[in-house]
């Protein structure tokens, strides 16, 4: 049997990427119940391997115990896209499928920035809007007070 494709998200963060990793499924049953590969082999083998402008480079082998877990690629060049495909194994099964690439831009300083300017801006528009509806609101009603007359007032 065939262990794979473990499904795989990434999204970028400072000069680095986050790779979450969920384990591939598997149709083992016991007393009706799907077995994870966890409940299995109890510990598997992940390699990452990343793609570049300049090839693929395999990152060392790790271990998981988890069915979702989560990895930090560090020391990455600034804007620049990598690309992700992660093979799961366990050591009596060698036979695995990696998971599709999965592709990203690793960010940089002026790019963080402008998110927190983007957010804080964002923020202080929606406070002015709510300010001026606020007053256009107690406008309205100090306005229809004049129209009406008094006996409804």
């Amino acid at each position: 049997a065939f262990l794979g494709p473990p499904e795989v998200n990434i999204s970028s963060c400072l000069n680095c990427i986050n790779v979450t990793i969920k384990l591939p499924t598997s149709y083992f049953r016991k007393n009706e119940k799907l077995l994870s590969l966890v409940d299995i082999y109890e510990e598997l083998d992940y390699v990452i391997t990343l793609k570049t402008l300049d090839g693929e480079h395999k990152r060392p082998r790790e271990k998981t115990t988890e069915e979702i877990f989560s990895t930090v690629i560090e020391e990455l060049y600034p804007n620049r896209n990598y690309c992700v495909s992660v093979m799961v194994t366990a050591s009596l099964n060698k036979h695995s499928i990696p998971s599709a690439w999965k592709c990203v831009t690793a960010d940089s300083v002026s790019q963080q920035d402008y998110h927190t300017a983007a957010i804080a801006g964002a923020i202080c528009f929606s406070l002015m809007l709510g300010g001026v509806l606020k007053c256009v609101h107690a406008g309205g009603y100090i306005f229809q007070n004049k129209l009406l007359p008094r006996t409804l007032v």
